[in-house]
């Protein structure tokens, strides 16, 4: 089932399948986020925004409308 990172849940993972290299920002694709590659909500902030991930062992906090631009492969639970 394809989504995005943006609707994952707390603890729910899934695999990078599509991302557009021209809106996000180089600093994510240097520090991972790259199709292929693993993906984990790991918290959301108090008020939605932004989410921290886990990208293949990278913890980064992002907002929620650059999460909506990534999009996954949900991971079996």
């Amino acid at each position: 089932m394809h989504t995005t990172v943006g609707q994952l849940r707390k603890g729910e993972k899934g695999i990078i399948t599509e991302i557009d290299v021209d809106l996000l920002p180089l600093k994510l694709l240097e520090m991972g986020c790259l199709p292929g590659n693993t993906v984990e909500l790991l918290q959301i902030a108090p008020l939605g925004d932004p989410v921290y991930l886990d990208i293949n062992g990278a913890r980064l906090a992002i907002r929620k409308e650059t999460a909506q631009l990534i999009q996954i492969e949900r991971a079996p639970k």
